[in-house]
């Protein structure tokens, strides 16, 4: 006589919506990438963009698509202000291309870019 075990591999998992928005909600959030958190779930990376659509759309029961950016704390002082733009040189170029570009601008280096651009 054997041994026979027996394994449940075809059962379908219900999903609750809490559940879904908890686990979308967790593949946007960071670093961390949707195949990620399928695996870490076992559900198939196209059911979770399958939900993922759903909760853009507001149709998870999340009470519409508003998602927020994780906030990041920064010392004060430690984000320079933006720099304030200088006046600048307009220059026409082949095939009636613009090209406007800061007053401090080395000319040597702006030579060599617009002899990269006029080439393609």
């Amino acid at each position: 006589m054997s041994r026979l075990e027996v394994v449940e591999t075809g059962r379908r998992r219900r999903w609750g919506q809490e559940a879904k928005v908890r686990i979308v909600e967790e593949s946007m959030c960071g670093a961390h990438q949707a195949s990620a958190t399928a695996r870490r779930y076992r559900i198939a990376t196209s059911l979770l963009f399958k939900w993922r659509k759903a909760y853009r759309a507001g149709e998870l029961g999340n009470g519409g698509a508003a998602t927020f950016m994780p906030a990041v704390v920064v010392p004060e002082g430690a984000v320079s202000p933006p720099p304030t733009p200088s006046p600048g040189h307009g220059q026409e170029a082949a095939g009636g291309r613009m090209e406007i570009v800061a007053a401090d601008v080395d000319p040597a280096a702006l030579a060599r870019v617009l002899e990269v651009l006029e080439a393609r």
